[in-house]
């Protein structure tokens, strides 16, 4: 059939984690689009209330074993949910997570694109680069682009392309070792610091384009003040830390450039 997700390779065992807190209304249609592409699931409920447990129950029983249903009893913001899945699938033999948002923005008929690039590039991160449509509020657009600038001056390059989409692949086995010899941001600064640690320890990011909608819910935990505080602090810590490996990433730009 034409609309079959096309077979993975031996070797590569991808899954999809869903970080999740309180998208009850949007949770549904995100793991259908995600099956649709014939790749398992693990929802990470991060803390959720009762209406959106029950959800994720009914979610878990109904498409088992699919779908399988990680719950955190405490809420462990964004990151801290991711970082879990994370080690939920380490713990299972899975080589590379698709990481997607619970909220509906990001278009799941775009993972077989992501896993089939991730698959022929197994050592690299494949990262998504947002096109929105007129549903994307102005001050969430202009505000990412502060950030894209101290993401390219904190890796001295261009190559990531945006930071703070939540659609990407990772490989596990280099962000196991990460995430066990350094500390990462646990909530919304969780996106742009992994991904520039990562490429600071040698991985390759690949960017790929992807349809954004803000959002299907209606809900957002991104907390104007805390986060960007929060934000704020993650690329200061990321600059110093840049200054430490900066001739380094200059030594990596010398190749580019003769290129």
């Amino acid at each position: 059939m034409a609309n079959e997700p096309a077979p993975m390779a031996a070797g590569f065992r991808p899954l999809v984690v869903i970080p999740v807190f309180d998208h009850e209304h949007a949770i549904a249609t995100m793991v259908e689009g995600v099956l649709a592409s014939g790749t398992p699931c693990l929802l990470v409920d991060d803390g959720s209330g009762a209406s959106c447990a029950r959800e994720l129950d009914r979610l878990t029983a109904l498409h088992a074993p699919r779908v399988r249903l990680l719950r955190l009893p405490v809420n462990q913001g964004k990151g801290g949910a991711v970082l879990a899945g994370f080690r939920d699938a380490g713990g299972h033999g899975y080589t590379h997570v698709l990481q997607i948002d619970a909220d509906g923005q990001h278009d799941p008929a775009d993972i077989p694109r992501f896993l089939a690039d991730a698959q022929a590039h197994p050592a690299d991160v494949v990262c998504g680069v947002p096109l929105y449509d007129a549903s994307v509020p102005k001050g969430r657009l202009y505000g990412r682009y502060l950030t894209h600038v101290w993401v390219w001056i904190n890796t001295v390059s261009f190559a990531i392309r945006d930071s703070m989409c939540g659609f990407r692949v990772y490989p596990l086995p280099p962000v196991l070792r990460l995430i066990d010899e350094e500390t990462i941001g646990r909530r919304m600064d969780f996106d742009v610091e992994v991904l520039v640690r990562l490429f600071w320890r040698g991985i390759v990011v690949r960017n790929l384009p992807t349809r954004v909608t803000y959002p299907l819910d209606g809900v957002s935990h991104f907390d104007v003040w805390r986060d960007n505080v929060r934000i704020s602090r993650m690329h200061t810590r990321l600059f110093f830390g840049m200054l430490r490996r900066l001739p380094r990433l200059l030594a990596r730009r010398a190749p580019e450039a003769t290129a």
